[in-house]
């Protein structure tokens, strides 16, 4: 299975935004991609920041919204998944969210960020409620496929209800620096969970971006080769432009039907803990919400 990251910025109107999108699915498509994903929140290139709330969530439109539709009929138009990705219009105020659509242009896949950035101005979101997986049709075959939003990523539980929920693949919009501590926890959910996650993130010409989109397929042994491998199958420079991530389905499978991580070997009746809301010392922090 081939993911195009879609390493680009916004432009400054939305009609813009949304011809230079299209053009890079287009340029995706002839790379032989069976799925482009966006970075976080492209429909507003992230613009939440030295700017006031109340400006930048009036830049919310609803999922009906022509710039959200027009890429489910491209999707249809080049028989390619798209992950489109866009500050989304809420009551309760706006969301961070993620819509994926199938190669014939059907909604398969509906999420928002769950761990917003209450620390900042993220605040002002409504996070989402929860993580799902779909079974993706593609021209590679079948594939279940999951979603995390920047923030979730650093969380592990995250990636773990994905794989419980028999996520095969993670996509991962994604708007921040990726250093090296972001990319080893990356490289991380996919070795623990055995499972690929694919991140696509702004190029570094976009405030507080650098680029550096990547692919992990969690693939940490192959039969002929001795001890282990690097699990990173791509990571893309500071540029603007379509990276392409490999996925070998086949062999990813194979692992997880042989290997020790994920989910064969866990004591889920130890980990009551982890469901308590309680906070102690030192994460205390007078902004976190429920």
């Amino acid at each position: 299975m081939k993911i195009a990251l879609l390493q680009i910025a916004a432009e400054a109107a939305l009609d813009r935004t949304l011809e230079k999108g299209r053009a890079f699915c287009r340029r995706a498509k002839d790379l032989g991609a069976d799925l482009a994903l966006f970075p976080e929140m492209f429909s507003n290139g992230y613009r939440i920041y030295d700017r006031p709330a109340s400006e930048w969530t009036r830049d919310a439109i609803p999922a009906c919204h022509p710039f959200v539709q027009s890429f489910g009929a491209l999707a249809k138009e080049l028989n390619m998944a798209i992950g489109i990705t866009f500050l989304e219009e809420c009551g309760t105020g706006p969301k961070n969210s993620l819509l994926l659509f199938d190669r014939f242009g059907k909604q398969a896949l509906a999420f928002s960020k769950v761990h917003t950035c209450d620390f900042d101005v993220e605040r002002h979101l409504t996070p989402g409620e929860d993580f799902y997986v779909t079974a993706l049709d593609t021209e590679a075959g079948p594939v279940k496929v999951g979603a995390m939003i920047c923030y979730d990523r650093e969380f592990p539980e995250s990636a773990r209800i994905l794989m419980l929920k028999g996520a095969e693949i993670i996509l991962t919009p994604n708007a921040c620096p990726m250093e090296i501590n972001r990319l080893s926890q990356l490289r991380a959910r996919a070795f623990e969970n055995m499972l690929g996650i694919a991140t696509c993130n702004y190029p570094a010409s976009v405030p507080d971006c650098n680029g550096h989109s990547s692919a992990f397929d969690g693939v940490a042994y192959l039969p002929d080769l001795p001890g282990s491998r690097d699990t990173c199958i791509l990571e893309a420079d500071e540029d603007e432009g379509v990276w392409l991530a490999h996925f070998d389905l086949e062999t990813m499978r194979d692992y997880r039907r042989q290997e020790v991580h994920g989910n064969a070997y866990r004591r889920p009746r130890k980990y009551g803990i982890l469901c308590s809301g309680e906070v102690q010392e030192p994460f205390i922090r007078e902004d976190r919400r429920e």
